[in-house]
This record gives structure tokens, C-alpha cells and sequence, in this order.
């Protein structure tokens, strides 16, 4: 890991140096491997805490996902029901009126299930909008899968979602059922599926094997009753064979034309700094060289001071040259690492920064160049536009994916340019530095989020593809 902080009341940025390695625990804290017969009753110990502690959190995400598909399938029941009462309406005549607003409900309810099954597992892709004509709406393929997921959902789903929040009720309930049983009714003092009232103490600690047997139920079967819920959705939600192709097909011809569009914004950048910037110095030496050359019989001190100005002119286009060139590619991004790279950022940049690395090895160069532009162009605007006191920079490589996220603690308010309130945020007037950010990192077939709230934090996230 590599972390660097810059203040601007120092040149450079401090960054203690670590090797790049696979993340994972430190070789001092990494047990070595011993033997059945060797290991002791501590690290034995240890493997069960950490078994139980694995299956507490899959107990408790299958919690989650049950009492979310529980909510799911009760917004089911109710499209089920208002599909109902349009097919009765359309035996009188009026139902065709209702229709559309039945299967908009439909597919509001059947997107909402998507994305809850897309949070926990493979994403399930949505199918197209519904058709604009009741003829097309009815024969559509995807609209009578959703209308069945909703029946399947409607009734399984709010079943299964009833149970997976009662088990741990029950359990709760038989457990404690020893500490309280005799502080209320009689009628009120039996167990949680209620077989029999107790009245002495060996009938109370009777109760407690079946509050252990819920446990057990709990531990080994929520998992499955959360993949029973979410089966007819991932059955009958995903969309038919050959859309997935079909959207493929349309995302990369998307990103294909912001890759061209990245690049011709780059070459007119590269053309614009150099026609406004080292153009001007170039022709400006050469003007101070021929006044230079001229004087120099009749006035040698007007010949050295326009050598002099010449001079200063030709330094100044090299230091624009030299900038103009970074902005291609960084040399230190060629030569050392991506890390390195955006440690000499931190280090030019207004607002304290903090790089936070962690990147094992190397990406491809294209990558490195894209996020190295993400960071330079929000550390700008950052600088610009946010009123920040700090900022902070991390990089993570997260399987084949390289995820960047930069934080400042601005006014906020940042927004893309031509959408809804762009304003002079971290993104500059309108937005059109972020506006750059995501189409370099579309073209990589990457995904960029901005959350910047007024007031402030403003964070962008970008990930980019990098290879496993």
C-alpha cells in the first residue's frame, strides 16, 4: 500500500513506501500452516469462531433478502389484485381503460424485484419499455412473464418472506421463554407455536430445546429459503435469449463513439495548448532573436536584453511543451507506477491531498492513463471551484476491476454539464471537466457515480477494467 499526503507548505509529498503486493493479511500476522496432529486447541478454536461467524452473516444477509422480497412480494399481491380487478372490468366493458395502468404497475413492480435480486447476485437485466399499443402490450412476451412472476411472487414470495421473519421471532421467544414466563398470564405462558400451556419450572426449561431447534432451522435453512424466494424472479424476470447480445451490442457501439469523441476532445486539446501556449512562445523568441540580431551592431546592451527576454520566452514554451506532454502521458507514469503518478499530483496540488494506493502490480497503460486523467482533472476542479480544505484519493484493484474514488470536503453542488442544476462545483461551470471524466472512462467500458450534495461532501467513484 502506498500513502502520500501533500500540504502546501511543503514541496513534496511525504509517502513511505510499501511493497506492492496481493492485498491479503501481513506475513507476520499469516498463520503458517500446520499439521492435523500439531495444531493446537487455540487455533482450533479460532477456525470455529470464524466458521460461525461466516454463517451468522449469511443467516443475516438471507434475513435481509427475505424480509426485502417479502416487501417486494406484497407490492406483487397488490398489482395482482388491481390485474384482477381490470379482468372483471374488462367482462362489462370497461377494463381496455384500465389496462395500461395495470401493466405499468406490473412492470414497476417486476423492475423493483430486478434490482433487488441485481444487489445480491448477477445482474438481471430489464427488458425494453412497454409497448406504446394495448395490442403489442397484451402479446408481449416479457409483459406475460412479469404477470406471472407477479402471481408466483405474489403468493411464494410473501409466503416465504412471512416465515423468514417469523423463525427468528419464534426463536427469540422459545430462548428467552425461562426468564419471563411466569411474569404473565397463564393463557399467555406457552410456547412459540403455542402446544401447550406451562405452569412450573420444568415445563418452562421444556421449552428451551425447541427455541435450539429454531436456532438450528434458522442457521441451515434461511440461506435456502432466500434462494427459493429470488428463484422465479431470476426464472422469470431475466430477459429472453438474445437480448443480453442485443444490449451488448448497443453498449459497446455506445462506448465506441465516446471513445472517438474522447479522443477528438484530446487532440483538440493537444492542438489548443499548443497553438495558444508554445506556439505564442515560439514566435515570440523568434521575434526577440531578428530585434536582437538587428540591434546588435548599433546597440549591444538592446541585443543582450532581448536575448535575455528571448531566453526567458524559449523557457517558458519548454516548461509549456514539457506540461503539454504530461498531460499525453506522465513520464513518472511510464517509468515508475500509477501510485507514483498520482503522488506528484497530490504533490502540485492547492488543496492538501492524500493518496491512499493499494494497487498490486500493473495495469494495462491505457487504464493507468485514463484514471491518472480522472484524478488529475477532479483535483483541479477540485482546486478550483469546491473551496475544499482536503481532499483524499484511494485506489483499490478489486478482482479485474480498478476502483478509484476522490473525496473533497467542499461546498458541494457538483453537477455534468447540460444536466439538471450544473452549477460551479467540483466539476467546474456546468460540469464539462466530469463531462470528460466519463466519456475516457465509458470508452474503457468503465462506470463513473458522482454523489455531491449541497453543502458538501462531493465524491466521485470510478472503476475501470483492468484484467484478473
Amino acid at each position: 500500500m502506498q500513502r502520500g499526503t501533500h500540504d502546501p507548505s511543503r514541496r513534496t509529498a511525504e509517502v513511505p513506501a510499501y511493497p506492492a503486493s496481493a492485498p491479503g493479511p501481513s506475513p507476520a500476522s499469516t498463520p503458517s500452516p500446520v499439521s492435523a496432529s500439531s495444531a493446537s486447541p487455540a487455533s482450533a478454536s479460532g477456525f470455529v469462531s470464524v466458521s460461525v461467524s461466516a454463517r451468522a452473516r449469511c443467516v443475516l444477509d438471507s434475513l435481509e433478502h427475505l424480509v426485502s422480497g417479502l416487501g417486494t412480494g406484497i407490492l406483487a399481491l397488490v398489482a395482482l389484485l388491481w390485474l384482477a380487478v381490470t379482468a372483471v372490468a374488462c367482462l362489462v366493458g370497461v377494463g381496455l381503460w384500465l389496462l395500461p395502468s395495470a401493466l405499468h404497475a406490473v412492470r414497476a413492480v417486476a423492475d423493483r424485484e430486478r434490482a433487488r435480486l441485481s444487489r445480491w447476485g448477477p445482474e438481471v437485466i430489464g427488458p425494453p419499455p412497454l409497448p406504446s399499443g394495448l395490442r403489442a402490450a397484451v402479446t408481449d412476451r416479457a409483459v406475460w412473464r412479469e404477470v406471472s412472476w407477479v402471481a408466483v411472487h405474489g403468493v411464494l414470495g410473501t409466503l416465504l418472506g412471512v416465515v423468514g421473519l417469523t423463525l427468528p421471532l419464534n426463536a427469540a421467544h422459545d430462548l428467552s421463554f425461562p426468564l419471563w414466563w411466569y411474569l404473565v398470564p397463564e393463557s399467555a405462558a406457552t410456547a412459540a407455536v403455542g402446544w401447550w400451556t406451562v405452569r412450573d419450572w420444568p415445563g418452562a426449561l421444556l421449552v428451551l430445546p425447541m427455541g435450539v431447534g429454531w436456532l438450528a432451522v434458522i442457521l441451515l435453512g434461511m440461506p435456502a429459503l432466500a434462494r427459493l424466494q429470488a428463484w422465479p424472479g431470476r426464472r422469470l424476470l431475466r430477459p429472453d435469449a438474445g437480448t443480453d447480445l442485443v444490449l451488448r451490442v448497443a453498449e459497446l457501439t455506445a462506448t465506441r463513439a465516446a471513445a472517438l469523441d474522447a479522443h477528438a476532445t484530446e487532440l483538440r486539446r493537444i492542438e489548443r495548448s499548443l497553438h495558444d501556449g508554445t506556439q505564442n512562445r515560439l514566435v515570440a523568441v523568434t521575434v526577440l532573436v531578428g530585434a536582437a540580431r538587428r540591434a546588435l551592431a548599433r546597440d549591444p546592451a538592446v541585443a543582450a536584453a532581448a536575448l535575455d527576454r528571448a531566453q526567458d520566452a524559449a523557457e517558458q514554451a519548454l516548461a509549456e511543451l514539457r506540461a503539454v506532454v504530461r498531460g499525453i502521458l506522465p513520464p513518472v507514469l511510464a517509468d515508475r507506477s500509477l501510485p507514483d503518478a498520482l503522488t506528484a499530483l497530490a504533490a502540485d496540488c492547492p488543496v492538501p491531498c492524500e493518496i491512499d494506493a493499494d494497487v498490486p502490480g500493473r495495469c494495462a497503460a491505457s487504464v493507468e492513463a485514463t484514471a491518472y486523467f480522472a484524478v488529475a482533472e477532479a483535483l483541479t476542479n477540485i482546486a478550483r471551484h469546491s473551496g475544499a480544505s482536503r481532499a483524499t484519493v484511494t485506489v483499490r484493484r478489486r478482482g479485474d476491476r480498478l476502483c478509484l474514488t476522490i473525496r473533497d470536503d467542499g461546498r458541494g453542488g457538483a453537477r455534468e454539464a447540460g444536466g439538471p442544476g450544473a452549477s460551479s462545483g467540483p466539476g467546474g461551470p456546468g460540469g464539462s471537466g466530469l463531462t470528460g471524466i466519463r466519456r475516457r472512462t465509458e470508452a474503457h467500458d468503465g462506470t463513473m457515480e458522482l454523489a455531491s450534495p449541497t453543502g458538501g461532501p462531493t465524491t466521485l467513484e470510478v472503476t475501470l477494467p483492468c484484467g484478473s
